[in-house]
């Protein structure tokens, strides 16, 4: 995937992971980007560990392992900040 391409899959994983956790996270469009790359990458490590595949790809399976893993890194910042 190129780099436009995990930039746009990281602001759609992103902000899919924000409107799935509840409550008030702070940032803007840049935060919510970083999130959803960081996100795809943490999905994608996990998904290879258990077999389900990786983020290779522009395709809702990529899409949903982003999105698990940036809701999983909003729950370890939220446990960081005490929220």
């Amino acid at each position: 995937m190129s780099a436009l391409g995990w930039i746009f899959m990281g602001l759609l994983a992103g902000w899919l992971a924000r409107f799935i956790m509840p409550g008030r996270q702070g940032g803007g469009l840049i935060v919510t980007m970083i999130i959803g790359i960081v996100g795809a990458a943490i999905g994608g490590w996990v998904g290879t560990q258990l077999g389900w595949g990786t983020v290779n790809d522009f395709d809702l399976k990529s899409l949903g392992l982003a999105v698990l893993g940036g809701v999983v890194l909003l729950m370890i910042l939220g446990a960081i900040r005490g929220r």
